[in-house]
């Protein structure tokens, strides 16, 4: 049984929302994935931020008219889960990961990318790129490593010259004796 024309707008209206705040639309064809297979990868997708569900292609065609993800309309074709996501590259890793484990029933197909089409092997390439969290901390640690050396510099001076007047007590001492 279809859904009804209140069912598709309601389906239209809440994938144009997370279509909002998203940075990527990857999709991959599914066709003979089992459904333990595939609850294992929803339960991925949860957990890592990605919204992934398997929608009717004309209504994501209408729910990505007139946003940047528009170039994905002649693209879409066939059996296709969508995964939606404000990490792309979280995205990207989800449906790349189970791809390798799913490889004769589970093919990458592509996506956009911050309106930008994306072959499937530039979603490898994502897939393989470290994480934002990762990136963010890389990025803190290389700022935060001039300031860390100039406190260690900066320490090291007094502590020069507390030894060096130790030294000169101690040769004090000795020449006294």
């Amino acid at each position: 049984m279809g859904l009804s024309l209140k069912d598709k707008e309601f389906v239209v209206s809440q994938l144009s929302e997370r279509l909002a705040s998203a940075q990527a639309v990857l999709f991959a064809e599914y066709v003979g994935t089992r459904a333990t297979m595939t609850t294992a990868l929803r339960k991925n997708a949860r957990e890592s931020g990605v919204y992934l569900k398997v929608i009717r292609n004309s209504l994501v065609r209408r729910a990505i008219r007139g946003t940047s993800f528009d170039i994905l309309s002649d693209k879409i074709s066939g059996a296709l889960i969508y995964a939606i996501g404000e990490d792309p590259i979280s995205a990207a890793k989800v449906l790349y990961n189970f791809s390798s484990v799913a490889q004769q029933t589970f093919v990458l197909r592509g996506g956009s990318v911050s309106g930008r089409y994306v072959d499937p092997d530039g979603v490898k390439m994502l897939a393989t790129l470290p994480s934002r969290e990762d990136l963010l901390a890389r990025l803190a640690g290389t700022m935060q490593a001039p300031i860390a050396q100039f406190v260690r510099v900066v320490h090291e001076i007094p502590s020069k010259f507390v030894r060096v007047l130790s030294a000169v007590r101690d040769l004090k001492e000795s020449s006294v004796s």
